[in-house]
């Protein structure tokens, strides 16, 4: 039974959708439980909905619903106001819920035509309270590996020589120990000294650029990650599409993606030209 003090009505929940935007995604499964003022035992609600669009294979990697498991289901329209009131006036909570899974709920009640007024409960984002309370700074990691403070933080010379430290501790903290992912994939003993070995292990190799506009998709080729052409070939599309494609080049994305897409559409047009 959870020993809180409650005055309202508190509603943990998590949605599965098919992919990150919470514009143009839609939720593939909701669950809830509320937790009641009064003190009775709480309740729960789980439901696996037709979204009426494509689910991402990303988004399908991750939750593993796949078309098949939504086909018959109803979708979120069917069951708005069913979920709108088991939620009620309830305060919310959940993992990263701020960010995603609320904003996510209010597009799809707003779609369904039905108010989901925010400004009038209160939010507990949980992920937040691990942030904020075991922070990612150099000065707590430095603190966690080296168990010592840093000196004269943010001056250049003193933080590059607390990140040596720093990277040394964690050699030595995590020699032999595997990495598990979010799915229950082993990786053997990642961190170790092996340039090569460590590179892989702190860049996501599914991504082109660092801000993460083109990726990799599972045949290997460049796709876009954002906008009208999401998934699309970036060479094949820049090359019928010069409006767009000059529009990136002028655009304030960054150095890398510019060098990028002219390498790739030249590429892409030489071998057009040679069949």
């Amino acid at each position: 039974m959870m020993d809180l003090q409650l005055d309202r009505d508190l509603c943990f929940f998590d949605i599965e959708a098919t992919g990150l935007s919470v514009i143009r995604d839609r939720i593939l499964q909701i669950g809830i439980i509320k937790y009641f003022a009064d003190g009775r035992a709480p309740e729960e609600l789980n439901m696996i909905i037709n979204p009426g669009i494509p689910i991402s294979e990303e988004a399908m990697q991750v939750h593993g619903i796949l078309p098949k498991d939504v086909a018959n289901k109803p979708t979120f329209q069917q069951v708005a106001q069913k979920i709108h009131a088991f939620i009620g006036n309830a305060d919310l909570a959940g993992y990263n819920s701020n960010r995603f899974d609320i904003p996510m709920l209010m597009e799809e009640f707003d779609r369904a035509g039905l108010e989901f007024d925010i400004t009038r409960r209160r939010m507990i984002d949980v992920q937040r309270i691990f942030y904020k309370m075991e922070p990612r700074t150099l000065k707590a990691a430095l603190k966690f590996y080296c168990d010592k403070d840093i000196e004269d933080a943010h001056d250049a010379m003193a933080d590059v020589r607390a990140t040596v430290e720093v990277f040394m501790g964690q050699l030595e903290r995590y020699k032999g120990v595997d990495y598990i992912d979010d799915e229950g994939n082993v990786q053997k003993a990642p961190v170790k000294k092996n340039i090569q070995e460590l590179h892989e292990f702190t860049n996501d190799q599914r991504f082109v650029d660092a801000t993460q506009k083109m990726r990799y998709d599972q045949n290997g080729a460049i796709v876009f990650n954002f906008g009208k052409y999401n998934n699309q070939p970036v060479a094949e599309v820049l090359s019928k599409d010069k409006q767009y494609y000059n529009w990136i080049l002028n655009k304030e994305f960054s150095s890398q993606v510019k060098q990028i897409v002219k390498k790739l559409v030249t590429e892409y047009e030489k071998k057009q030209r040679n069949g």
